[in-house]
């Protein structure tokens, strides 16, 4: 008997749930398959220009204004040189800005120390972003790290016109614009270091078909962890804090205990 009463309240319950869907897909029908329809609201003009402030490299969503390398230098000094150095070069915590470029590189567009001097010390980023739109676009919207988004128009457009003059690609009297970016762009040392022709883009984008990567895979025996491949010297490990405090909590990067003394061997492995 008691067999029979659940087998009842199940078909009772299966029955419930059938209509409860093909009611919930009458009404999805209804909203034309959009069964979210419902929720939320369009974002307002407002909340739509706060959030598309990308600029691309065509320079679509870039505003108009102006600054110059002098206001550029003063918004530097104030609020970017205690992290990047007064020269860009960023010689205690964070990668170099300016460096590693010539006056060659700037006519040819390919930067000899990427792919002639594979030995040199540290890759800038005057060596590697290739569109002057990646510095305007950045710039805006994360510096400084500790206010992000709060640079005017006038500043982004005067430290990008700055770290241009740091890197000698721009004169010290001049002033970078929506009118003449464009022909900045010709400028830029890396500006022919870029391409498509690799395994991540899609066939319509000259697809290779070769992996970007050319590891072999390890399948027994392997290591625990990567080689150090540089540390900190002991006068500058806890300089500037913890860094484990001052890393994101997500992606692969993990800051090391500087209050701590460097080790000496690789972690143990998990278990």
């Amino acid at each position: 008997m008691k067999r029979f009463q659940r087998t009842v309240r199940a078909v009772a319950a299966a029955a419930v749930l059938a209509a409860g869907f093909a009611g919930a897909a009458h009404a999805n029908k209804a909203q034309g398959d959009k069964p979210w329809a419902h929720l939320g609201r369009p974002p307002t003009p407002a909340e739509i220009k706060a959030w598309d402030i990308d600029v691309r490299p065509d320079f679509k969503g870039l505003p108009k204004g102006s600054g110059s390398v002098a206001h550029g230098q003063k918004v530097w000094d104030e609020k970017c040189a205690s992290c990047h150095g007064e020269f860009g070069e960023s010689n205690e915590v964070f990668t170099p800005i300016v460096g590693g470029t010539t006056k060659k590189d700037i006519e040819t567009g390919r930067v000899a120390n990427l792919h002639v001097d594979k030995h040199y010390p540290q890759r800038t980023t005057l060596m590697k972003v290739p569109t002057i739109s990646t510095l305007w676009d950045y710039i805006n919207r994360a510096m400084p790290w500790n206010a992000p988004k709060s640079l005017s128009v006038e500043d982004v457009y005067g430290v990008v016109a700055y770290i241009l003059h740091l890197g000698d690609i721009l004169p010290e009297n001049f002033v970078l614009s929506d009118q003449n970016i464009a022909e900045v762009q010709k400028l830029m040392p890396n500006r022919n270091g870029m391409t498509t022709d690799h395994g991540m883009w899609l066939p319509n984008y000259k697809f290779s078909g070769k992996p970007d990567v050319k590891n072999t895979r390890c399948m027994n025996n392997c290591p625990i962890e990567g080689d150090i491949k540089s540390m900190l010297p002991d006068y500058m490990r806890d300089a500037h804090g913890n860094l484990f405090e001052q890393q994101r909590l997500i992606g692969p990067m993990r800051g090391w205990d500087t209050t701590k003394p460097p080790r000496k061997g690789p972690l143990a492995p998990k278990s």
